[in-house]
């Protein structure tokens, strides 16, 4: 594969995660550059290491995972979306909120990742008929990933601060439109 071939995969791979970083990024009090690189760090390793187990799958499953994948990407990202509302919703939060600062765990950040890498499992397992060395490519998705989740963190901070307390709310239906779009552009909506 061809070195800008595979920057841009990389950057189609991360741009759900770039988005759901930027919901994640509004939601968070006061996000700094370590927990935009701790998220960066999560989504990368996740968006990274999906091809390498798409590809690992190879033509056992690819009817599978690209029957399925949407699906998945859509009920992981509505969940989260739903929990992020549901939780932005609460009466003044609770007792944990009172600090001011309020940072997603790493389970949270970690399900995420994953409900935005589907798409690179299914890649994975594509580029194993064609005979593609896996691991520049599994590198750049994580790489590219990385750097891009970490920029969402960060303006996502900028549009919290705009959105005041409801941000998480924003956050929240973000992903949940983000699945929706995912599951659209599947079933032929923009074929």
């Amino acid at each position: 594969m061809h070195p800008v071939s595979i920057l841009m995969l990389g950057i189609a791979m991360s741009t759900d995660a770039f988005a759901a970083a930027g919901g994640k990024g509004a939601a968070m009090r006061d996000p700094r550059l370590r927990d935009a690189l701790r998220a960066g760090v999560i989504f990368g390793i996740i968006e990274g290491l999906t091809p390498l187990a798409g590809w690992a799958l190879g033509n056992a499953a690819a009817q599978y995972v690209t029957a399925w994948d949407h699906w998945i990407a859509f009920t992981l990202l509505s969940l989260l979306g739903l929990r992020m509302v549901w939780a932005g919703l609460r009466a003044n939060g609770g007792a944990s909120d009172d600090d001011g600062t309020r940072h997603h765990g790493f389970w949270t950040l970690a399900a995420t990742g994953l409900a935005t890498s589907i798409d690179a499992l299914a890649v994975g397992v594509g580029l194993a008929f064609l005979e593609v060395d896996i691991l520049p490519v599994a590198a750049a998705i994580g790489l590219t990933t990385l750097v891009m989740v970490t920029a969402g963190i960060l303006l996502g901070r900028v549009l919290g601060a705009m959105a005041g307390k409801r941000a998480e709310v924003v956050g929240g239906l973000l992903l949940v439109a983000i699945g929706a779009f995912i599951l659209y552009e599947h079933l032929g909506g923009l074929a």
